[in-house]
């Protein structure tokens, strides 16, 4: 299945990417500040599934990013869509198989971090996966070891890297633990106040899965999480909602862009 994916993919898109971007929800906007760009619905590519979450667009798009050749994906596969983790990680070993080295992930992340505010950027430095892990079953010894070691989970030199860039364009970051869930419900106050006592400062419901399927297969991972909320005060008429999540990151993706941009050209 694999082969086939990227047989197809390989005759569709232009270059030799080497860097691959994960676009969150609501950030899919990066994706179009593609150049060169062609644009392949994820319903035409063999073996991927559909995405259903509010804000993915649903698309891979090819073309050059800071000067390079990258592909991004418009839109990501989650658990709670019901899919499988080995559907929702497919892409990810696809990419491997596409001659990627470096995987760039951004997701839309609730901040329990009492210093987060909405519009926040925070570098994902470690996470916590409460997930079922991906890597259970047999295997995929093409790809990696039974055992991938997480100790550096989010490649060291792409943090700073990404930390000196926002330092030289005056955009403010956050560093932080990001925990992930398998949603759909939004955290209650009490899983808030929980996650941020055992050091989780931001929540959402993807990422650390494909995280974990990228370092087994030897890519280098940074991740970065836009706060569209803040899960440590609820006032009496405070409501988690999944539109407003979406506004807030959108309107936090053309500061996501221009440091990605930026990343991308440097590694």
């Amino acid at each position: 299945m694999y082969q086939e994916t990227v047989d197809y993919l390989a005759s569709r898109i232009s270059g030799s990417p080497e860097t691959a971007i994960i676009l969150g929800s609501g950030l899919g906007a990066l994706a179009d500040r593609l150049e060169q760009a062609v644009k392949i619905p994820y319903a035409e590519i063999p073996h991927f599934v559909h995405s259903t979450a509010t804000g993915h667009k649903g698309n891979l798009i090819s073309g050059t990013l800071g000067g390079k050749s990258v592909l991004a994906m418009q839109g990501r596969f989650h658990y709670y869509e019901g899919y499988t983790m080995q559907q929702v990680t497919y892409p990810v070993r696809v990419m491997k198989g596409l001659g990627v080295k470096n995987l760039l992930v951004s997701n839309a992340a609730g901040g329990i971090n009492n210093t987060f505010r909405i519009g926040d950027l925070m570098i994902i430095r470690d996470h916590i996966n409460m997930l079922p892990n991906p890597l259970i079953g047999p295997n995929e010894a093409a790809f990696g070891t039974r055992f991938p070691d997480m100790t550096r989970a989010y490649d060291r030199a792409f943090i700073r890297m990404a930390e000196a860039i926002a330092a030289s364009q005056n955009i403010p970051v956050k560093k932080g633990v990001y925990v992930g869930l398998t949603g759909p419900s939004f955290e209650t106050p009490a899983e808030y106040a929980f996650y941020g006592r055992v050091g989780g400062d931001a929540i959402g419901m993807s990422t650390v899965p494909e995280v974990i399927v990228a370092r087994h297969a030897g890519l280098r991972v940074f991740g970065m999480s836009v706060i569209t909320n803040e899960g440590y005060h609820f006032a009496d008429d405070y409501v988690n909602d999944g539109a407003d999540v979406v506004t807030a990151a959108g309107q936090a993706a053309e500061t996501m862009t221009r440091l990605f941009s930026e990343l991308v050209r440097q590694i």
